[in-house]
């Protein structure tokens, strides 16, 4: 899987909020609380692979930005059948 940057940028997004919560969950399996350790642990794993397997990160931006570009700079599905034509000859 190629990153771009912006995949990247999120990527490292996740894991800063993942590592210290995948830690914490290390400690607490070394500590004995197996259900708590193993909880955090998925938890941590999950914070990481779900936006990849689940959630397309540009999708999610498409979205929230596309709601601040107005109408008429934003893309349009063509309803021409032969969008070659010039607008003379469309007449």
């Amino acid at each position: 899987m190629r990153l771009g940057i912006f995949d990247l940028l999120s990527l490292l997004g996740s894991l800063v909020f993942a590592i210290p919560v995948g830690n914490f969950g290390i400690n607490r399996l070394l500590a004995g609380e197996t259900t708590m350790g193993l909880a955090l642990v998925g938890v941590a794993v999950a914070m990481v692979l779900i936006p990849y397997y689940f959630m397309d990160p540009r999708m999610i931006a498409k979205k929230l930005l596309g709601g601040l570009i107005p109408s008429r700079f934003q893309d349009e599905p063509s309803t021409d059948p032969d969008p070659d034509r010039t607008p003379e000859k469309r007449q």
